[in-house]
Parts: C-alpha cells; structure tokens; sequence
C-alpha cells in the first residue's frame, strides 16, 4: 500500500472516529435530558404532595385579606337598631365635643344636603366610625350593598371588624352620603378624592390627622367619636348582636355616637324625617351641639 493510499485511510478512518464519538455524545446528552425530564416531572409531584401535606398542617396565616366580601345577613339586619335600644344608650361614651361646629357654604349634591366621608380600610379608627355612621345612616335610607373588611393588622388595634363603604351605594330622600374610601387595607390608593373633597379634608382636618373625616353638610366635621378599643376580639356578628344590647360597651361607643350623628345630620335635613329626629333623645342632642 502506498504512502498515498495508508494516509488517504487513516484520513477515513479519523473521520469515521470522529462521526462515531460525536455520535456517541449525542447520545449521551438524549440519556441526560431524559432522565433529567424524569427528574423534574418526580419532583414536581413531589413538590404537589408536599405542598397539599404542609397546607393540611399549617394553619391560615394571620395577615385577612381587605375584602371578605358582603356582610352576613344578620350583620346587615342588626345595622337597623331599634329606636327604643338607641334612646336606651342616649351619647353613651361619646360626646358632643367630638363634633366641631364650621362655617361655610353648605354642603350639597343634587339639591340634598350633602354628608361626606374620607378614610381608608386599613384605618381602624374608621373602622370604629364606619359601624357609627352606618348605623345612623341607616334611619334616613339604605346601603346596596356592604361588605366586611378588617383593619390593618400591623396598626393600633388590629384586624378590627369593620366594614367598607367602597362599592356601595347609599339611597335616601334626605340627604346624599358620599364615602371616598382613600386606601386598601396594603395603603394602596382606592379612591381619589375630587379637588373640592380634598380641599375640605385640608381645610379642617388636623395636620397629621390623616383619617377619618367626616363633613356634615359643611356644618359639622368630626374625626374619631369613640374608642375603637371596644370592638377588640369581635367578630362582624358580635359586634352587630352588642349593638342591639344598650348596657354592652359597642352600644355605648357606636351607637352613642350614631345618635350624634344623627342629631347632626338632623340638623342639615331640617329635622326630616321626623320619626328620626323627633325621637330620643335626638332633640336633646341637637340642642347640645
């Protein structure tokens, strides 16, 4: 065999090797990718069972989400406190010095006289005043619909159990309830006030403040009128049932201060209706404040 013919080959014979080792390799990574993919697909069944065995056993954190959506019945039922409960706790523990007494334009919206509100849902001093306002709210018309918020459970008394305004839709022949619920329970913005909202919640809102405000027809303001202390522990239905108890320390706080609430919004109605604002001990309030 000639010096031409051995290199011509062992030329062959290398390229020969060379189809067959990288053969070889691609076989090899085929065999790694396919017990690779058979390894991924076990851990992930068994990232599936673990996961479903954990959450058997790991109770629900504590963190409540801002929304738990519409009121129970009976907590939307019990929001209606009888008048004889409410002439029964009279001011309770609040008193008329929560409500300031301003002068300007009144406050109005188409042709009513206008009660506006700004507060957030993670806010538990609104907490406590929402259960007030609503209670009040609920002799001059109807709320469609109300859900179930908690506050905030990094602030003063956590997780209070509340409910919203946002969403809802107030009807009355009285008046016009307008709520801005500002902030989700995470401070995210919820709602903008106008330019005109937001210039009354400066004008008479303390600096620093911030949340609830309340403007009565531009006649009264009024921030926090009891303590939210006493809604501690209580579920929706607690809180709902105690309203309806005058000695129970929620009816002394929300509905004391529904009742002067009530006596304002009497005020800017020009005492109607007057199954409302004839009753006590609503005219005894009005003449207090």
């Amino acid at each position: 065999m000639s010096k031409g013919q051995r290199t011509n080959e062992q030329s062959v014979r290398s390229r020969v090797a060379a189809a067959q080792a990288e053969q070889q390799r691609k076989e090899q990574r085929r065999r790694t990718l396919a017990i690779g993919g058979v390894t991924l697909a076990l851990l992930a069944v068994a990232g599936i069972i673990i996961g479903a065995l954990v959450s058997r056993s790991t109770p629900a954190p504590s963190h409540r989400p801002s929304t738990a959506g519409a009121l129970p019945a009976d907590v939307r039922a019990n929001l209606r406190v009888p008048a004889n409960v409410l002439a029964a706790v009279g001011i309770g523990s609040s008193s008329t010095q929560a409500l300031k007494n301003v002068t300007g334009p009144a406050l109005t919206s188409t042709n009513l006289p206008e009660m506006l509100y700004i507060g957030a849902e993670w806010c538990p001093y609104c907490a406590a005043e929402r259960w007030a306002m609503a209670v009040a709210l609920e002799r001059f018309g109807t709320f469609s619909p109300l859900h179930g918020v908690y506050s905030s459970s990094a602030d003063v008394y956590p997780n209070t159990a509340t409910l919203t305004f946002y969403g809802s839709t107030y009807t009355s022949k009285y008046l016009v309830f307008t709520p801005v619920e500002n902030q989700d329970v995470n401070h995210n913005l919820l709602q903008a006030p106008t330019a005109a909202q937001q210039a009354l919640w400066t004008k008479y809102e303390p600096p620093g403040d911030g949340y609830p405000f309340v403007d009565i027809g531009n006649r009264f303001v009024t921030t926090v009128t009891y303590n939210p202390q006493v809604l501690q522990g209580l579920t929706w239905s607690q809180i709902a049932a105690d309203l309806h108890n005058p000695s129970s320390p929620v009816a002394q706080g929300a509905d004391g201060s529904a009742n002067l609430l009530t006596a304002a919004i009497c005020k800017i109605t020009g005492n109607t209706p007057a199954s409302v604002c004839h009753a006590t001990p609503i005219p005894t309030l009005e003449r207090q404040i």
